[in-house]
């Protein structure tokens, strides 16, 4: 049975690290790809990276149909980008980083290459939302937040409040 997970936060060092490739896709995978979507749902989020519940491997969860709905689950291992094209300019949130979006340029059409629970390659091109959340997530997996993208003057003011959150003991 799925169980959900705790979330970390930034500053938490281990969102800032590169996570390792999976060699095998092992049951410890597949349950910890069911505790990912279970988190997810719960936290109703649109995407999840295994870093983000403190697991340094390549694996993502996403479903744009989302958060209401569970119609689309995606879970992919070891993905990569192989081609991008265009550029969008998406608002973006995250369930590592409290209280706050920004917009950030993304790719606005991407072809992926990774593989499925089953251990088999899949390629896929998308665009839209489900592009714009699979590059998120993605940055997961290099340690790269979305507030790693932003001006450095919106950054600072993110962290000043947050240095206020903590100090107050309120986290949102």
């Amino acid at each position: 049975m799925a169980k959900i997970r705790p979330i970390l936060s930034y500053p938490n060092p281990i969102l800032a690290q590169v996570a390792k490739d999976i060699e095998t896709v092992t049951p410890e995978i597949c349950r910890l790809a069911e505790d990912m979507l279970e988190t997810m749902y719960d936290k109703e989020g649109l995407g999840l990276a295994a870093p983000q519940v403190g697991e340094s491997c390549r694996l993502v969860v996403i479903d744009i149909s989302g958060p209401e709905k569970r119609e689309e689950p995606l879970v992919l291992v070891n993905p990569r980008i192989v081609s991008q094209e265009g550029q969008v300019d998406s608002s973006e949130g995250c369930l590592s980083v409290l209280n706050y979006r920004s917009k950030v340029q993304r790719a606005e059409k991407i072809r992926l290459q990774a593989l499925n629970l089953e251990g088999q390659p899949v390629e896929m091109e998308m665009d839209g939302m489900l592009a714009i959340c699979l590059q998120h997530e993605l940055d997961h997996l290099n340690g790269v937040l979305f507030i790693d993208r932003i001006s450095r003057l919106k950054r600072s003011l993110y962290e000043q409040k947050l240095k206020k959150w903590i100090k107050k003991d309120k986290l949102p």
